[in-house]
């Protein structure tokens, strides 16, 4: 059973930053629930957040055919007909979850690191770590500079520090996106993201000592929620350090891990249905300036059509 009085009591601290940052109704009580049931027009969906907006009830729904959450009423969900686990473990986000998160559990890089099944384009992800430097929004626009129909797909992978420290930035990314150059995929990229430079892997990100998993992964949801943004059911382990007490934690509250296997700055170069990883948080310029190259390089072979920069959605095995 999950300890809800100790999420509770840290999220205590992280509303109250969020009800300075933003002005949508406060998010109380969050907690990880479980209850598939199927909509008015008959598609199968799950409960997997409770929660309060104010004096409203709330459930975060995850559609597994879409892979993504909405919010929901209480009264809605809890008026539906309910759907059987089996139902619900028959589903592409499901399997998807349980691949995902099977073993054999590497210390580095667990995940989706590449599609599942061909594609034509690739995957296009970006760190959003603590950091004192601005957003290098210049991949931004590079990005929709591309021969591609937009909004342009790009899966932020953000932490709930970085968003408190860069509030003018985190604001900029909602105004391209609401003008619809770029859709975003917000993905959990913990609330801390906790780093030693001088501690080993094994007791270093979120395996340090002490570290309460679920209080990261769900403060971050929440203040995205504070922020009227949805959060996707992915998850990006900082530093890709994972371990298997970790993954099954996900497993638990359904967020599926994202690996990468084109980590620009370390070297790795794309291939269709890659999942490329740079840092936009201005650590890493060298990433970025790697990606503006493989962007310009992909201009014709986007113009003519044959390769593009796809939502991370499509990266799973279709039904």
């Amino acid at each position: 059973m999950w300890d809800y009085r100790r999420i509770l009591f840290a999220l205590l601290f992280i509303l109250a930053t969020a009800a300075e940052l933003f002005a949508a109704p406060p998010v109380s009580d969050y907690h990880p629930v479980f209850k598939p049931f199927y909509s008015a027009d008959g598609i199968l969906m799950a409960a997997t957040r409770r929660y309060y907006r104010g004096g409203d009830a709330r459930f975060l729904v995850l559609n597994p055919e879409r892979f993504a959450f909405r919010e929901m009423a209480a009264t809605t969900v809890l008026s539906a007909r309910p759907a059987s686990d089996d139902a619900w473990r028959d589903t592409p986000f499901s399997r998807a979850l349980a691949r995902q998160t099977a073993p054999p559990f590497p210390l580095e890089n667990d995940g989706l690191r590449e599609a599942e099944h061909p594609v034509a384009g690739f995957f296009l992800t970006a760190d959003l770590c603590p950091a004192k430097r601005p957003l290098d929004r210049g991949f931004i626009e590079a990005l929709t500079a591309l021969p591609q129909k937009p909004p342009v797909p790009i899966a932020l992978m953000v932490s709930g520090l970085w968003i408190q420290q860069h509030p003018d930035d985190f604001a900029w990314l909602k105004n391209q996106a609401a003008a619809g150059k770029i859709s975003i995929t917000w993905v959990n990229h913990s609330f801390t993201h906790f780093y030693d430079p001088a501690a080993p892997l094994e007791k270093n990100f979120l395996l340090n000592p002490g570290t309460d998993f679920a209080s990261e992964v769900l403060s971050l949801e929440t203040l995205l929620l504070q922020a009227d943004l949805v959060p996707s059911p992915f998850f990006r382990f900082p530093g890709l350090v994972s371990n298997q007490q970790l993954l099954e934690v996900l497993r638990d509250i359904h967020l599926i891990p994202i690996g990468s296997n084109a980590w620009l700055a370390k070297g790795q170069s794309p291939q269709p249905g890659s999942v490329i990883l740079v840092h936009a948080n201005g650590n890493e310029p060298a990433g970025i300036r790697l990606l503006h190259a493989f962007l310009a390089g992909q201009r014709e072979v986007f113009r003519r059509g044959d390769a593009t920069v796809l939502p991370l959605r499509e990266a799973f095995r279709p039904r």
